[in-house]
C-alpha cells in the first residue's frame, strides 16, 4: 500500500500519541517547508489524506457527520494502522540528495 509522505506523517504522529490526536497537530508537518502554502490549502490536503486513510481502514475518525460534508476532530489509529505505523519506522530515511554536484564531479573527471 502506498502512502503520501503527510499520511506517513498522520500515521506515525498517531502511533506516537497513544490516545486520540487533535487534528491540529497535523499542521505541523508544514514546518519543514520554507514556502509555506496557505492555511486553505494545508488544511485541504490533510482532510481529503485523513479520508483516505479512513476509507484504507488505518485510522478512525470522531467527529461530526452531515449530509454533505465530515467534520473530522480526532483520529485514532485501527490495529492494521499500527502495523503499518511500526512497519514505516522500521524502514530507512531518503536522504536529500543533490545530483548536480555528482554530475559535476564526473565531467571535471574526464
Amino acid at each position: 500500500m502506498r502512502l503520501s509522505k503527510l499520511q506517513k506523517y498522520i500515521l506515525l504522529q498517531c502511533f506516537d500519541n497513544k490516545n486520540k490526536l487533535d487534528r491540529k497537530v497535523l499542521l505541523g508537518f508544514y514546518r519543514v517547508y520554507k514556502k509555506k502554502p496557505s492555511r486553505e490549502i494545508m488544511v485541504n490536503s490533510i482532510t481529503s489524506s485523513l479520508e483516505r486513510l479512513i476509507k484504507k481502514g488505518l485510522i478512525v475518525g470522531f467527529g461530526e457527520l452531515t449530509k454533505e460534508k465530515t467534520f473530522i476532530n480526532k483520529i485514532r489509529l485501527t490495529i492494521i494502522g499500527k502495523k503499518s505505523a511500526k512497519k514505516l519506522l522500521g524502514e530507512q530515511k531518503r536522504l536529500p540528495l543533490k545530483l548536480k554536484t555528482q554530475k559535476s564531479k564526473l565531467k571535471t573527471a574526464t
